[in-house]
């Protein structure tokens, strides 16, 4: 834990005290509503799943293969890791027949060491009686959803072909709240046409919602994906975050979002071969390191000062 804001381990450490958690990504093989043409095609406009599949992820595998696979890679670090099976490819819930959904997330469970569940999935495709179920094995095994919202900003949202609206992010996250579901919010900074203080009115709306966690990255141009061809010919021309400029970005959200909320990432890097932009030669880590140094500096300055200002928390 850190003294500045709670973090995802915080969040974990809370749920599994004593017990050391990881994710083991699923791709259990699922297509997306505005892919299939059921709501658009082509995806949101920044998509490229391979961007974030690691390589034991792969839907030609079963549920099981994959998760023993993962278990493999990570026991090797950790042998008394226990895992959450997270569905993370495409949306998780896109499937007309619940039967079938439930189904494999009972296969994920009943492997050796997997307590609970991470679906990834989007605010319109979580009907009420797959929420209904899933807080029946709530009752037994954890079970968290991870909503893509990306932004509170409908004509964003239009624009980045995601399909939905930002009713309908805060309609899910109130449905699962009420059927004691944990919820995470995933949001982009830096999307086509948005200021900073567009991120932050979104990040203010999100810490006003019953949610667990908030997940967010930097924009990405990634290769074989509308956007990459948006701006090559010119149609798009987002302004890219540089590490420091999002640097002092990420200082005012942490600002933002209450210690009730964890933040499980602030950034996210493509693998080198799909990333167009912006190249910052960082990992992860690394970022959150200087964020950090940053953070620590500031607090010294702040007790020095004594007068560092709060933030009030808007309407929705």
């Amino acid at each position: 834990m850190n003294p500045w804001y709670k973090d995802y381990s915080s969040l974990l450490a809370e749920k599994f005290p004593g017990v050391k958690v990881q994710k083991i990504s699923v791709d259990a093989g699922f297509s997306c509503p505005n892919r299939d043409g059921t709501i658009s095609t082509g995806g949101c406009i920044y998509c490229n799943n391979r961007s974030f599949s690691p390589s034991y992820c792969q839907p030609s595998l079963s549920v099981s293969q994959q998760i023993n696979e993962g278990k493999a890679f990570f026991a090797r670090k950790y042998p008394k890791m226990k895992y959450l099976a997270y569905f993370q490819a495409y949306t998780s819930t896109f499937n007309s027949d619940t039967a079938h959904l439930l189904s494999l997330y009972h296969e994920a469970l009943a492997q050796t060491d997997v307590i609970g569940l991470v679906i990834g999935t989007r605010p319109d495709c979580l009907p009420l009686p797959l929420l209904d179920a899933l807080a029946e094995i709530n009752r037994r095994h954890t079970v968290m959803i991870e909503l893509g919202a990306e932004t509170s900003h409908n004509p964003t949202l239009r624009l980045i072909n995601r399909g939905h609206s930002w009713q309908q992010t805060i309609e899910a996250v109130l449905a699962c709240n009420a059927r004691g579901l944990d919820v995470g919010l995933h949001l982009i900074a830096g999307l086509p046409g948005e200021t900073e203080e567009d991120v932050l009115q979104t990040v203010r709306r999100a810490s006003l919602l019953p949610i667990s966690s908030i997940k967010l990255h930097q924009l990405q141009i990634i290769r074989d994906t509308p956007l990459q061809r948006m701006v090559s010919n010119g149609t798009l021309s987002p302004r890219l975050f540089t590490p420091e400029r999002y640097l002092q970005l990420c200082l005012r959200i942490v600002d933002i979002v209450p210690r009730s909320i964890a933040i499980e990432r602030f950034v996210s890097q493509a693998p080198a071969e799909l990333l167009v932009a912006p190249r910052w030669g960082l990992k992860n880590y690394q970022f959150t390191d200087r964020l950090h140094k940053l953070l620590g500096s500031r607090n010294v300055k702040n007790q020095e000062a004594e007068d560092y200002p709060s933030i009030s928390s808007p309407q929705l």
